[in-house]
This record gives C-alpha cells, sequence and structure tokens, in this order.
C-alpha cells in the first residue's frame, strides 16, 4: 500500500522508491565526485545538485543509483520525455479506487519528503516550462509549490538532486537559470577496455570471455572512430548471439553469430568495426 503523508491538511500519497540490480563498475572516481556535490560542509551550506552528461548508454543512471546506494539512500527514479508536464514533476490528481480524488506525489516529491535521493533521468528532454517548476527546488529555497493540490512542499535535510542527460541532438537546450542550478557537471566518457570487459561480466555472467573479448574489440575499435556504440549495445550483440545459439542447437558457438548479431542491433554498417571470429 502507498505510504500517505499529510501536509497543510491535504493527503498526499507518495510513490515507492527503485530497487534494481545495478552496480558501478567504472571509474571510483566519477563516484567520488558525484558524492562530493552532495556534501554538506556546514549548517550554512546546502548540497549541489550535479548533472551527469554523455553519451545514452555509458552508465549515467546507473553511476547516479550506485552513489545513492553507496550513501544508504533510497532511489527514487523519474524518466523525463519531451511530454512532461509540471504537475507530473510535483503532484498528479488521480481517481482513488473509492471513485474520489486522491493526490500523488511523483518520485521527485517522494524523494524530497522522505529524504531520498531523486533522479531526474533524460531531463534535457523536458520543455523550460516544466523545468521552471523545479527551479525552487534547486537552489536555497529547496522547496516546490503544486497548484493542483494548493500545497508548498519542503525537501527534507537528506534530499538530494541528479539530473542525466544525453549528450545527443535529440534534446531542448536548458535555460540558463536552470544550467546554473545544475552544478558541477560530470563527464561520463567511454569506458576503458578492462572496465568494459568489467561491465560485460556483470551483465553477461553466462557468456564465454571469447564472446566478451570480440564484443570489446568491436567497441573499442568504434570508439576510437567517435561512434555512437557504448558497452549497453555490446551487452545486446553478446546476448543476442548467446541467444541464436541457443535456438540453433546446432553445436555451433555463439560467437559465429557476433556478426549477425552486430546487424540486428547496431546496423550492418558497424560490422567494419568487428574482427573476425
Amino acid at each position: 500500500m502507498a505510504r500517505k503523508v499529510t501536509i497543510d491538511n491535504v493527503n498526499v500519497f507518495l510513490a515507492s522508491p527503485d530497487e534494481l540490480p545495478l552496480e558501478w563498475v567504472g571509474r571510483g572516481d566519477l563516484l567520488a565526485q558525484l558524492a562530493a556535490s552532495w556534501m554538506r560542509v556546514d549548517d550554512a551550506d546546502v548540497p549541489m545538485n550535479p548533472r551527469l552528461i554523455g553519451k545514452p548508454g555509458v552508465g549515467k543512471t546507473t553511476l547516479a543509483y550506485a552513489a545513492a546506494k553507496s550513501m544508504g539512500r533510497d532511489v527514487y527514479l523519474f524518466q523525463a520525455t519531451m511530454d512532461t508536464r509540471p504537475e507530473d514533476l510535483i503532484i498528479t490528481p488521480v481517481v482513488s479506487p473509492t471513485g474520489g480524488i486522491q493526490y500523488a506525489a511523483s518520485a521527485i516529491v517522494s524523494a524530497m519528503i522522505t529524504g531520498g535521493v531523486a533522479v531526474l533521468d533524460e531531463g534535457n528532454r523536458m520543455s523550460e516550462k516544466s523545468w521552471a517548476s523545479l527551479a525552487p527546488l534547486l537552489d536555497r529555497r529547496r522547496y516546490v509549490e503544486s497548484i493542483v493540490a494548493g500545497i508548498k512542499l519542503r525537501a527534507h535535510d537528506d534530499f538530494r538532486f541528479v539530473a542525466t542527460m544525453n549528450d545527443d541532438a535529440s534534446t531542448f537546450d536548458l535555460p540558463e537559470y536552470i544550467h546554473s542550478r545544475l552544478m558541477p557537471m560530470i563527464l561520463i566518457d567511454f569506458p576503458e577496455a578492462d572496465e568494459e570487459m568489467a561491465i560485460l561480466r556483470q551483465n553477461l555472467p553466462f557468456a564465454d570471455d571469447e564472446i566478451l573479448r570480440y564484443v570489446v574489440t568491436f567497441l573499442q575499435a568504434a570508439h576510437g572512430r567517435d561512434e555512437p556504440f557504448t558497452v549497453r549495445d555490446g551487452v545486446n550483440i553478446a546476448r543476442y548471439a548467446i541467444k541464436r545459439a541457443r535456438q540453433a542447437n546446432t553445436g555451433r558457438p555463439a560467437i559465429e553469430f557476433l556478426i549477425e548479431a552486430v546487424h540486428r542491433t547496431v546496423g550492418e554498417q558497424a560490422a567494419r568495426y568487428f574482427p573476425k571470429p
């Protein structure tokens, strides 16, 4: 049953925190940078609102989740889209089981109230109008206002915020007053070969090392040509090849299906970066 809190005589139902099997196996300094931005070094200090920037699939959400969990905090994920409205970010009226209206808090507001960590995923897909509703939360005021419910919601002292943003063309430019509130900017680049191998092993514990080595070689070659393929693509390539080998049931090893897997996941042109099995 959803947890309910009463604020200014208004009942608000909170979202549940997200429990995901995510573990960061990349650069430890990125975890340290994120943790530092959330610190309070004095009673007069406030935590910062970092922005994780990188290409899709490099592990931005995993990093945010792992950093929050390392601090023992509950994590609340909110997926931003071009259709995200201000009320979606704060409180939405919904029909209750009895047919009346009740107020449902967003993941961000639920984190605010409980002292959790809010991860706004792909935040630069969101319009300026939606960002404007979060402006007072992202400075020293640390509150939001719900026009729908007619209440002001203040953040718990333990509340922390982080936004992830894709470095691609299918996004909005941030307004300057939001840009200055989302600091520091933490850049996540493609992993080194040993890091990619560790990530692949974590996600594919059932895969042979030979397959993973071929996939890492492919990814590193693609990175060298500034192609957008990420370790997420590598996981999908290896996974599909393993599934095709199991489906064929002819004794052919999964490695013989890797080129087909590349074609089906990232496109035929990408095969030029793949070493011959």
